[in-house]
């Protein structure tokens, strides 16, 4: 099985590659060879894996084309500009997030007309998907109605993925993550990026800002568990998905609060103390018409595992990216 990884340099990226190594297999499929693409060069890890590397943009002219002209048989597409630089540059968002999959799609349609190719397609979409009206939880049914143009963008590609799928171009899943938290190294442009930066920070023992109000709730998962999410989309039966190609993935709803409460319990006051709140209305406008809690029932009913306590998505960046340094 080839396999290639659109966004292999991102955080999430590089532990789903570490992964993909780890195991060696895809749903009991040896994999014969990867291939790695980002913006930035991904770094090629030792392996016995033959592995390619390739600094491109997805949604410039022809690059779809020369990613899948090997014809990989799974394709991970985790690229995207984030939700923050995506409202500030309204252009960019939409050449990266909605062109750059339409081409990828389009690429993969075109070399199926000259000799038979349906290759898998994992593709992360986001919970930013919805908007108001919103109720306190969202089962699977809820409709679209985003509220920014990160949402927007990533809503299209969920109805391009569902169309491309059902004409049989390829066989799609698209997964829908939580907000990714702790996440590794330096804050991003995410509009959501102060949620991993007030527990990030203070285990590093350095300052964190919170934007928001301490009552602010939202939608969590651990990149440990985005990564089980992409190793389970690319080996579970997809006839289950019917038409619906795109699900909700589990997470674990909690308010700023329970993140901090959480940090203490883990790490101490100390760590808590290090949290400076500092209101940002635009941020703040912007979470204010984030979901805040889901059901996900037809997500667990397919397999996919969320975390089980905010503690334990602390836990998980300590021992990941600490080697267990910071609890207390």
């Amino acid at each position: 099985m080839k396999v290639l990884v659109i966004g292999a340099a991102g955080m999430v990226g590089r532990k789903l590659v570490a992964a993909l190594l780890a195991t060696g297999r895809v749903a009991n499929r040896a994999i014969t060879g990867l291939a790695l693409a980002d913006v930035i060069a991904p770094s090629a890890p030792a392996s016995s894996i033959p592995i390619t590397t390739v600094a491109v943009d997805l949604s410039a002219p022809d690059v779809a084309a020369r990613l899948v002209q090997d014809r990989p048989d799974l394709i991970f597409h985790l690229a995207a500009i984030v939700s923050g630089e995506a409202e500030a540059d309204f252009e960019k968002g939409y050449r990266i997030n909605l062109d750059g999959t339409r081409h990828l799609l389009e690429a993969i349609r075109l070399a199926g007309q000259a000799a038979p190719y349906q290759p898998w397609l994992v593709f992360t979409s986001s919970i930013a998907v919805f908007g108001e009206p919103l109720p306190a939880v969202i089962g699977d049914s809820h409709e679209h109605t985003p509220l920014t143009s990160y949402g927007t963008q990533k809503a299209i590609c969920e109805l391009l993925l569902a169309d491309y799928s059902r004409r049989g171009f390829l066989d799609g899943i698209g997964i829908r993550l939580p907000t990714i938290v702790v996440r590794p190294g330096k804050p991003n442009k995410a509009a959501s990026g102060f949620f991993s930066g007030i527990i990030r920070e203070p285990l590093a023992g350095q300052e964190a800002l919170l934007p928001v109000a301490d009552t602010v709730r939202h939608w969590f998962a651990s990149p440990r568990a985005a990564v089980g999410f992409l190793m389970h989309a690319a080996s579970m039966d997809t006839g289950l998905l019917g038409n619906q190609r795109n699900l909700t993935m589990p997470g674990l709803a909690a308010t700023v609060a329970e993140q901090i409460a959480a940090l203490e319990r883990v790490a101490g006051a100390k760590a808590t103390a290090l949290i400076r709140r500092q209101p940002d209305e635009t941020i703040a406008r912007i979470v204010a018409g984030w979901p805040q809690a889901f059901e996900a029932k037809r997500a667990q009913a397919l397999g996919f595992v969320a975390d089980s306590s905010f503690d334990d998505i602390i836990r998980v960046h300590i021992a990941d990216e600490l080697g267990d340094r910071g609890g207390s």
